[in-house]
């Protein structure tokens, strides 16, 4: 009998044990009660608008009961299990026994991962663009990995991805790309990425080999949705429409469907071209232009020093947040946690949660229960 896997056991219960009142379990236990009465009653899709807010009330309360409730149970079973094995030795259920704690405990830190998620727009989806630096056609490249290294993290963990808008480059990588990432808890964690990153690498667009530093800059907006009222004066706004774009800048369509819309106040610029039909490219355009005004609005109502577009600096040396090193050897280094892991390959195919759950610690301060 493992007493390694006793001792294992009994620490992830005791987590389990700490997260049930960090979680008020019970508090929202007794919630999800009051809503499910809501919901059965007879004139409850009377008011829709309503009706639909009770609703997303109530599964995002299950969203964290539930996974506590398996995990309680499971923690249970277990020491059960434990129980049988310490009276009568069995190898091949001993093997189970321990790939099961191991899996506990795996989706036991999972759940104090995203008790840290304590912004008031952290359960929402994401809105995330990435922007080339200077450099040209190296920067313009990194870009384009930047943004599948983001489409690979958002399928790794079940989102749903659409993208609003990506401008081809002329030679290859793009100008920029907006992704929208739909599901709970997207931009909780994907605010971690906001920032400029950094590529070390030798060129394959340099005959001589040389290696080359490259820069991008990645913004996060948390998605806007009917629940949350941004007034948009159409004075305010400039819209242009043009001639859709493919790589190597030949037009893809022969109307002038792709629009851009500037917001004169503040300067927010966004633009789309992902549709044929200039109506759908235009309420994609204004759906991202809600979502980086109330970005905006959200850090005047915070107080904070710095607007939105005044962040967006040189992409360059001083506000860099990590950087992945291909040659002449590998290495991907959070400057602001200090993380560093050697795997960029890994790191390049989605495997971002490390970096991300070591940003959520510092800025939490250790904010799970643990």
């Amino acid at each position: 009998m493992s007493k390694e896997g006793l001792q294992r056991l009994d620490a992830v219960s005791g987590r389990i044990s700490d997260l049930r009142g960090y979680l008020d379990v019970v508090g929202k236990t007794a919630r999800i009660e009051v809503l499910d009465k809501e919901m059965a009653g007879s004139g409850f899709w009377d008011n829709q608008d309503q009706a639909r807010e009770v609703i997303v009330e109530s599964n995002r309360l299950k969203s964290w009961v539930d996974p506590w409730k398996e995990l309680d149970e499971k923690s249970s079973e277990l020491v059960e299990l434990g129980t049988l094995l310490e009276a009568e030795s069995d190898d091949d259920l001993e093997a189970e026994w321990l790939a099961e704690i191991g899996e506990v405990e795996r989706r036991s830190e999972a759940l104090e991962v995203r008790t840290m998620l304590q912004g008031s727009d952290d359960h929402r989806g994401a809105l995330l663009t990435v922007h080339p630096g200077a450099g040209g056609l190296e920067s313009q490249d990194w870009a384009e990995m930047l943004t599948r290294m983001y489409m690979r993290w958002a399928e790794r963990h079940g989102y749903s991805v659409n993208v609003l808008d990506l401008q081809p480059a002329e030679e290859a990588g793009i100008k920029s790309a907006t992704l929208e990432v739909s599901g709970d808890d997207a931009y909780g964690y994907l605010k971690a990425e906001k920032g400029v990153h950094r590529l070390v690498r030798i060129s394959p667009f340099d005959a001589q080999s040389r290696r080359h530093t490259s820069f991008a800059s990645v913004f996060v907006y948390p998605e806007v949705d009917d629940t949350i009222e941004i007034e948009i004066d159409d004075s305010d706004l400039r819209v242009d429409t043009f001639r859709a774009s493919g790589a190597g800048g030949q037009h893809v369509n022969k109307t002038d469907s792709a629009i851009r819309i500037t917001h004169i106040p503040t300067g927010i610029v966004v633009s789309c071209q992902q549709e044929r039909s200039q109506h759908k490219n235009r309420a994609t355009a204004m759906k991202m232009l809600k979502a980086g005004l109330y970005e905006r609005a959200l850090e005047e109502r915070e107080k904070e020093k710095a607007e939105l577009e005044s962040t967006k600096t040189e992409i360059g040396w001083g506000n860099q947040i990590r950087s992945y090193v291909f040659q002449p050897y590998t290495m991907v280094n959070d400057h602001r946690t200090e993380l560093k892991v050697g795997d960029v390959s890994k790191v390049m195919d989605g495997d971002l949660d490390p970096f991300i759950e070591a940003y959520l610690k510092q800025s939490t301060g250790q904010g799970a229960a643990k």
